[in-house]
């Protein structure tokens, strides 16, 4: 409970920083793996986001019509498509990533060194793939 209570607080500050740019939390997730991965497919998205396919469509169609990303039909199965960052998807995320960075440092400045490096393990011992 103390996990989910902080994992909560710390999300709800953090997000001020996603919400100043007019996308939302889901969406950020998004442009992240995007900006940091390349180009995904759909369901790539959705295993790095812990998203339903339903959601991350929503979230993608919704991207899409703000140009912050495109889809890109397969050359040979025309049946796929993976998910490229715009130029103008990009260029968000330049402006806002390091922002995020900042805002989930300035929460974890109250852990010592060896503190935060415990809590990374932690994180991935639970089941935290994604942590900053």
């Amino acid at each position: 409970m103390k996990l989910t209570r902080a994992a909560d607080s710390v999300r709800s500050r953090i997000s001020s920083v996603i919400n100043t740019r007019e996308i939302t939390e889901s969406q950020f997730y998004v442009l992240d793996s995007l900006y940091h991965s390349g180009p995904l497919t759909q369901k790539d998205i959705g295993e790095k986001v812990f998203r339903s396919g339903g959601n991350i469509t929503l979230v993608i169609d919704n991207l899409e019509k703000q140009g912050y990303v495109k889809r890109v039909r397969g050359k040979e199965d025309r049946r796929y498509f993976t998910i490229h960052l715009t130029k103008t998807g990009k260029n968000l995320m330049d402006k806002i990533f390091p922002e995020f960075v900042n805002a989930v440092k300035e929460e974890l400045n109250v852990l010592g060194d060896s503190e935060h490096k415990q809590l990374q393990e932690l994180c991935k011992k639970v089941g935290v793939k994604n942590s900053y």
